[in-house]
C-alpha cells in the first residue's frame, strides 16, 4: 500500500470511534461473531461513509487486511465489482471466518460479480460451510433478479440444497432454505422441482 492509501486507512479507523457502540458489540460477541476488534458500528453508517468514500479497489483490498469488523465490511461495500479478480474472491472468500461477513459480502459484492453465478455454484459444493451459506446467498439474490440456471447448474443446485437442508447448521438450512424458495419462484417449472425435491425429504414446507 503507499502512503496515501495507509493515510486514509488510518482515519477511517480513527472515525470507527465514533461509531462505537459497546452494547452492540457484546452482542455481537454473545452471537458468536468474534473479532480481533469491533466498533459495534451499525450497518446504515457503514453504508453511509461507504457511500461517501464511494467506489475505490484498492482503498477496499487495504481496508480488507485489516482485522476489524467495520473495515472488513466497508471494503465488500466500496469494493468495485467489475475490477475484483476471481483470485481476489478466493483469498476474500478463505478469509471470511464469520455468518455476518459471509452475508454481507454476499450481499454488498459478490452477488455483483460478473462471474457471480460461476463463483456460487462452485461455492455451494465447499466443504466450508461459512463459503456454501454465502454460496447460497449469491445465488438467493442471482435467482430474485430472474437469472435461470442451465440445466448442469440446476441439478447441482437441487443436490447441494437437499443436503444442506440435512445439515446439523441452522445457518445453513436456512441459506438453503431461502435460495430453494426464490429458486422456486423463477417460474412453475422450477416451482415443481423444488416441490419434488423438498418431498423426497419428507418436509412438508409450501412453496
Amino acid at each position: 500500500m503507499n502512503d496515501e492509501i495507509t493515510q486514509r486507512i488510518k482515519e477511517i479507523k480513527q472515525s470507527f470511534r465514533l461509531l462505537m457502540d459497546g452494547a452492540t458489540a457484546a452482542q455481537m460477541r454473545e452471537r458468536g461473531l468474534s473479532y480481533k476488534l469491533n466498533w459495534g458500528g451499525t450497518l446504515p453508517r457503514l453504508r453511509q461513509m461507504a457511500n461517501e468514500i464511494g467506489p475505490d479497489y484498492h482503498l477496499a483490498i487495504g481496508l480488507w487486511k485489516e482485522n476489524v469488523r467495520e473495515c472488513k465490511i466497508l471494503a465488500t461495500m466500496i469494493m468495485p465489482s467489475q475490477e475484483m479478480l476471481p483470485e481476489i474472491v478466493d483469498l476474500w472468500m478463505e478469509q471470511t471466518d464469520t455468518l455476518e461477513l459471509a452475508e454481507q459480502a454476499a450481499f454488498n459484492l459478490y452477488q455483483h460479480l460478473p462471474y457471480a453465478s460461476e463463483k456460487a455454484f462452485l461455492w455451494l459444493s465447499s466443504s466450508r460451510e461459512l463459503t456454501q451459506i454465502c454460496g447460497y446467498h449469491v445465488l438467493s439474490r442471482l435467482f430474485n433478479q430472474g437469472a435461470e440456471p442451465n440445466e448442469r447448474d440446476l441439478n447441482e443446485f437441487v443436490d447441494q440444497a437437499l443436503t444442506a437442508l440435512q445439515s446439523a447448521n441452522p445457518s445453513l438450512q436456512k441459506a438453503a432454505m431461502q435460495s430453494i424458495i426464490h429458486f422456486s419462484d423463477l417460474g412453475l417449472v422450477y416451482k415443481r422441482i423444488a416441490q419434488s425435491a423438498i418431498r423426497s425429504l419428507g418436509l412438508d414446507f409450501i412453496l
